[in-house]
Parts: structure tokens; C-alpha cells; sequence
């Protein structure tokens, strides 16, 4: 394992040995970008350097000295306060360089310099990120030299999973973080002029017979806590104000409810709905759904649950909150939120539970709707278009067609603690839906042909983000479903049909998969969140 630092590099002196690459520019672009002087070592004729790192030379970015490599260069080219010992070194030799790699790294670790040598992760005492930046907010992604293609890759999909406001956040967080330091410094007697009114963040603290140090603490704390809680896009707009009201509501629903449990002729006026988002598209979202998401005081809802559904909720006067449901996480996410929920209904508010396609498939509505009502909440249920029934239509798919299959079986693909369900036996005019299968589709073919006897040329479908603009179905065989899944990746939330009418209306299946991209009824989507809105 390594350890991961963000390091100050600025006026730094960093020797890059080789200049014969892409890869030498990118470094020295990357030495510039963090403050450092970049020096090339290289002794050949610039005419061979690329040309963005002939440019940098010539406006004089870049310093380059015309030798070969030897080890006096690592303690004489470097800055004069620190013994004119360089900073860093960089390696970006040809790879059949390997006998100079192996001296320059090992005269670098000997002299306790760090080096990071490209495509050679045992020769290096340090490797780069794959980074991003927006102001002071910095991402960096390692895979500790198993290929940077692929931390790019991955720094890609965490990046777009970023709020576009997080150079905002940042420095939003930042403000109130030093606006508490100089409210502490104002009230342990260390007067700044500059220093802001403290009224306001005393109400952050309810304990007013505390100590000043433990009212700064206090403050301190529940700050972090907002932070970490607190809806990410969110952050950006955060004022003192704000912080104030947040830390008052969250003490009032704290002594609520543990005023409510401790009476048993609390009035609990509060209500609950369970309500189905639909299969992805707001297109999909029926007219009570939509109804009961602008009335409700506090979403609960799945990760799955698309943005532009979300963003359908009003934000000025809906709190929303997304359960944390990941790997190894699931039961404790659903317990946190059953009793959020719990707490604003004691609270006597409006709650609604916003669940992917419909709440009592495969969607735990019937455990939540025992939970609520045990504690006196009969929740309303609405159900919504499960992506069972309604992936196949938008795939072209007729679930039950005459003469080909005349019944729907809906099945889950993951069994309790991961295991496979005990999956039935095949009819051959039945068209079978897997939900949650894709994930182990590897497993479930060769238990579905074998242990079942499901033939392996039956046609099958993988439909993926049913009925939003990117969707994707992907028709095969049977057999071919886990190598066609294995070689185009996966897109979720998706499902897996299988039946004879997958390809009743495209056709025999002349290739070993087709894909097809995208969903032209999405667009529908557009108009009733232009109406929601207005």
C-alpha cells in the first residue's frame, strides 16, 4: 500500500531525464502546473524533442542541459538553499533503456531523492495521479502502476460524478471555516478587527454554560457534521445563516423525538407515501408520483433513482435524502433510513419514499410498509412502471405475443447474501425477466443451461437505463450473454429477458450480439418536467 500526499512543489528544482517522448512533455507540463522548475536533461539535437516541448524551451519555460547523465548532476543542479541537491527526478528513457533507468533510480534512492521512473513502477520511490482540478479542489486517482489508462479512466467517471460547483463548495466550506476561527479568536479575547459578529454562531451551540473553548468545539464539530451529511451541490450556498437554522432543526427533531418516545399520548400527525419513480425516464413518472414529491417535506430515495427524476423535487422547501445502499452497506443503510423517516413523522411531516420502478417488486415496499406501520404510520402506497414490464417495450419486445409466449415470469437474479435464487424450469412460451442479474451473469448462464436445461440458443435481451436517453440493449443467445456482457461493459441499473420474443420483431439474430443505443420516447421526458416545473 502507498501513501497518498499532496505535496507543495512550488520553486522546486525537478530534473527530467529523457526528451525524446510525449511522455517527457507531459511531465514537464506537470512540474510547471505545480510550481516547480523543470530542468531536461538530454544531450541531442532539439530538432528531436516534440514540439510542444521545443516551444516551452525556447520561451524559456523549461531549462535544458545538453549532457549525458551522471550521478554529480542530482547534488549540483539543484537549489542552492538546499545544498543544490534536486528536488525530484523524473525518468522518461526509451524502454530499452533499462540498464540507465536502473543506475538513476538507484543513485536517486541512495541519495534519499524521490523518482519516478515512467512504465517501471519497482524502479520508482513515487508515482503520479491522474489528476483533476477545479480551483482549490484537487482529485487524484492511482492505481499504483497497474496502468494509467485505467486512472484516467476511473478519474473520468468520478469526475463526472462531481457537482459542477465544487471549486464553489470548496471555498464556500473554507469561508465558514475561518469565519468560526475568528469568532474563537474574538471570544477568547484575541481582537481582530477583522473578525466577524459572533451572535450568529452562538446559536450554532445550545449549551450556553459551557466554556468558550468548548462552545469553539462544540461549533467546530457540528460544522464537520454538515459537511459530511449535508446535500454535496448544496454546500456551495451554505451561510452562517443556514448553518444556524440546520443546527436548530436538528436539536428540535432530536427533543421531538425523544419527547415522542417517552409518551405514549404523543398525537403523531405526520404521513407516508411509497411512491414508484419508474424505470428512469421522467416520461415514465405517473401524475400521483409526481404529485406527492411536490407536496412532501422529506424524500427518501434509492441511488438509483435518476437526476432528472431528482431534480423534479423543490429544493427550496424538500429536504432529500439518498440512502447510502452500497456493497456490504445494505442493511445498515436501509435501517438509517427507515428511522429518518421515523423522525420526521414524529416530527409530524409529509414523507415520501421515492423507490426505482415499483415499490413491491423487488423494492423492499412491503418490509417498509410493515416497519411504518408498526409505529403507527400506515404508509399510502402508489405504484409506478416497474422496468420489468417496461424495459421491453422500449426494447421492441413483446413480453406476450400469440403463438410465441403467452405468460411473464419476473425473477431476481441475487439471492439472499449473494447467492443465486432457486431459478425455475424453462417453458418455452414464457418470457422471463431478471432484475438485479447482470451482475452475475456470469454465474447464472451455465447454471440456467446446465442445472436447468434452458437451451443455449434461446434469444435473450440485456437492456440497460430502460427508457433514458442512453439507453442500451444489447440481443444474443443465451450462451453468448456473458461474453457479450464481459466484452461491452456494463451500464446500470439493467436487466436480462429471456423468451422466444425477444426477437420476434427484430429478426433472426445473424451476428453473436447487435447493440443498440439510445431511446427516441426519452424526449417525452423533457415536456412533463418542463411542466412540473411551471
Amino acid at each position: 500500500m502507498n501513501i497518498l500526499a499532496s505535496l507543495s512543489c512550488k520553486d522546486e528544482l525537478h530534473l527530467v531525464y529523457g526528451g525524446l517522448s510525449n511522455v517527457a512533455a507531459l511531465r514537464v507540463n506537470t512540474i510547471l502546473a505545480s510550481g516547480a522548475i523543470p530542468m531536461l536533461v538530454q544531450d541531442t539535437s532539439v530538432d528531436k524533442f516534440p514540439v510542444s516541448l521545443r516551444a516551452l524551451i525556447e520561451e524559456e519555460k523549461v531549462q535544458w542541459v545538453t549532457k549525458s547523465y551522471s550521478k554529480e548532476q542530482l547534488i549540483t543542479l539543484g537549489r542552492a538553499d538546499v545544498g543544490s541537491v534536486v528536488d525530484r527526478v523524473f525518468v522518461c528513457l526509451d524502454s530499452d533503456d533499462i540498464s540507465l533507468k536502473s543506475e538513476i533510480s538507484a543513485d536517486c534512492k541512495r541519495l534519499r531523492i524521490p523518482v519516478n521512473v515512467t512504465d517501471s513502477a519497482p524502479l520508482s520511490s513515487f508515482t503520479l495521479l491522474s489528476s483533476y482540478s477545479a480551483g482549490d479542489f484537487q482529485l487524484g486517482v492511482t492505481t499504483s502502476g497497474k496502468g494509467c489508462k485505467l486512472a484516467s479512466r476511473i478519474k473520468r467517471e468520478l469526475v463526472s460524478c462531481l457537482p459542477p460547483n465544487i471549486k464553489d463548495i470548496c471555498n464556500r466550506v473554507g469561508e465558514l471555516r475561518q469565519q468560526l476561527k475568528e469568532c474563537d479568536q474574538q471570544e477568547t479575547g484575541d481582537d481582530d478587527d477583522d473578525a466577524v459578529n459572533s451572535s450568529k454562531l452562538n446559536s450554532l451551540i445550545r449549551e450556553f454554560d459551557m466554556s468558550k473553548e468548548q462552545q469553539a468545539a462544540q461549533r467546530a464539530r457540528f460544522l464537520s457534521q454538515v459537511v459530511e451529511y449535508y446535500p454535496l451541490s448544496e454546500l456551495a450556498n451554505l451561510t452562517i445563516e443556514k448553518l444556524s437554522k440546520e443546527y436548530s432543526v436538528t436539536k428540535e427533531l432530536d427533543d421531538t423525538q425523544a419527547a415522542a418516545h417517552s409518551s405514549e399520548s404523543t398525537v403523531k400527525k405526520g404521513s407516508i407515501s411509497l411512491v414508484g419513480a419508474g424505470p428512469g425516464s421522467v416520461s415514465m413518472l405517473t401524475l400521483g408520483a409526481l404529485q406527492e414529491i411536490h407536496s412532501a417535506d422529506l424524500i427518501l430515495a434509492d441511488k438509483l433513482v435518476p437526476q432528472q427524476v431528482l431534480d423534479l423535487i423543490p429544493q427550496k422547501r424538500t429536504r432529500l435524502f439518498i440512502a447510502r445502499k452500497f456493497p456490504g452497506n445494505a442493511e445498515r443503510a436501509q435501517q438509517e433510513l427507515l428511522e429518518l423517516g421515523l423522525s420526521s413523522l414524529l416530527k409530524g411531516e409529509k414523507v415520501v419514499r421515492l423507490k426505482q420502478g415499483d415499490p413491491y417488486i423487488f423494492g423492499r415496499g412491503g418490509e417498509e410498509f410493515l416497519f411504518f406501520s408498526s409505529h403507527g404510520f400506515t404508509p399510502r402506497v402508489l405504484p409506478g412502471i416497474t422496468s420489468a414490464l417496461a424495459a421491453p417495450v422500449f426494447s421492441n419486445i413483446p413480453a406476450t405475443h400469440r403463438d410465441v409466449a403467452d405468460q411473464v415470469l419476473i425473477c431476481t437474479g441475487t439471492g439472499r447474501r449473494g447467492a443465486l435464487p432457486d431459478f425455475p424450469e424453462h417453458v418455452d412460451s414464457r418470457t422471463t425477466v431478471f432484475l438485479m442479474a447482470l451482475h452475475r451473469i456470469v454465474d447464472l448462464i451455465p447454471h440456467l443451461i446446465k442445472e436447468k436445461q434452458w437451451p443455449a440458443d434461446l434469444p435473450v435481451a440485456i437492456v440497460e437505463r430502460a427508457s433514458c436517453p442512453d439507453q442500451r440493449v444489447v440481443r444474443t443467445t443465451l450462451s453468448m450473454a456473458a461474453e457479450a456482457v464481459e466484452s461491452l461493459g456494463s451500464r446500470p441499473p439493467g436487466l436480462f429477458i429471456a423468451g422466444r420474443a425477444c426477437h420476434t420483431l427484430g429478426g433472426d439474430l445473424k451476428e453473436k450480439w447487435t447493440v443498440e443505443e439510445g431511446c427516441a420516447s426519452a424526449s417525452i421526458g423533457g415536456l412533463l418536467e418542463k411542466l412540473a416545473h411551471e
